[in-house]
């Protein structure tokens, strides 16, 4: 079920969702990378996936993230994002 659900940006990103909110982060984690190998243009889960390695502390690795995107991302994933991350330089606005 868990690939399955995950091979959809939507439903894959509803699944890391529920698992950020059972607590298990690393799942979440794994199941975004399932979206992201799939669906390497979805910047949301790109974005939350950048927000979960800041919460499990690997703020270099969402740096990474974070410059395969190349476009303006939307306030509020942005937002979601800064607020476990701190600040960064927001992709497509040259910082």
């Amino acid at each position: 079920m868990l690939s399955r659900d995950s091979v959809q940006t939507g439903p894959g990103i509803a699944l890391a969702r529920r698992q950020i909110g059972e607590g298990d982060l690393m799942a979440a984690v794994a199941t975004l990378e399932r979206v992201l190998m799939a669906h390497a243009d979805a910047d949301a889960a790109l974005l939350l996936h950048a927000t979960l390695l800041c919460r499990l502390d690997d703020r270099d690795g969402a740096r990474a993230e974070l410059a395969a995107l190349d476009r303006p991302v939307p306030g509020p994933p942005w937002a979601e994002m800064i607020a476990a991350c701190g600040p960064m330089p927001r992709p497509g606005t040259g910082g």
